[in-house]
Order: structure tokens, then sequence, then C-alpha cells
């Protein structure tokens, strides 16, 4: 009796284990970006937008997006960033953040289609495109911080913790 509870114990241990590493790994993914900031926190399901071709489509042409996903924009260095919203058929929201991942401007509800350049500021390497009117809805706003693998070693919050 004694060694099947140990057993038992030993296998929910292992089990236990299993999961908090997968937890773990789950927390810095590629295809997923965290967010958060007083009173808040959220994560989306991100695609890549981390080359000067898949920055030029972007979401364009897309007729909807899920509410839990975006696009993140990863530039190789911080620059003034400008985007239009030319061949984008759904409003959006453009959070900029600079190289420490931490949020510097949000652009709430990008108007489908126009052609006025929205600026993001200096020193932006990362933008987080998502839904129009969810920036605001979280209260995701200047001072958030970002989570994702391509901010690197210098994050206000690291993939490590």
């Amino acid at each position: 009796m004694g060694n099947s509870n140990s057993r038992r114990a030993l296998i929910g241990l292992c089990l236990a284990m299993i999961a908090g590493q997968a937890a773990a790994e789950a927390v810095c993914a590629p295809d997923r970006l965290d967010l958060r900031w007083d009173g808040g926190r959220e994560s989306f399901a991100v695609e890549l937008a981390d080359d000067s071709a898949e920055r030029a489509k972007g979401l364009m042409f897309r007729e909807e997006m899920d509410p839990a996903a975006g696009m993140l924009f990863v530039y190789e260095s911080p620059r003034r960033a400008q985007f239009w919203m030319k061949n984008t058929l759904i409003p959006l929201d453009m959070v900029f953040a600079n190289a420490a991942g931490q949020v510097t401007r949000v652009h709430s509800n990008a108007i489908p289609g126009d052609l006025t350049p929205i600026d993001g500021g200096e020193d932006v390497r990362f933008v987080l495109e998502i839904n129009g009117g969810l920036a605001e809805k979280l209260g995701i706003a200047p001072g958030a911080e970002l989570r994702h693998p391509s901010i690197g070693p210098n994050a206000v919050w690291p993939c490590e913790g």
C-alpha cells in the first residue's frame, strides 16, 4: 500500500513538473505577445512581420481579425515609425514600443483605407496592431510593457521571468 501511495506521489510530482515546464515554455513564444500595465494584463496570438516584405504587407486585405490576435512588427533597430492604412480593411489600434518593450504611444482606431501617415514617434522598435478600440477598452496606454522573444535581454519585462 505504501508503495502505491509513493508511486502516485511521484507520478503526480512528475506531471506537475511537466505541466510547469510547458507553462514556462508557453510564457514566451514567437507566436504570443504579452502586455502588462497598471490594472491589467493581456496576451495576443501574433503573426510576426520582421522583414521589409512582411512589414510592407502587414494586415492589408484582411476582412477580420480575431479579438485575441494581432500582428507584431519587429524592426532591426529603433527608428521613427510611420504607418498608413492603404488596403487595410479593418480599423486597427497601433501600439508603439521602444527597444526595451515599453509602450511609448498608442494610436486608436486607425481608419481603414486612410493614407494619412500615423506617426509612432522616434525610437520605435516594435509595433503591435490589434483590432480598433481594443487598446482603450483594455486600458493599454504609454508605459505598458511588452514581453516577446524578439525584445531581448534588455527588456523591461524579460522572457526569463
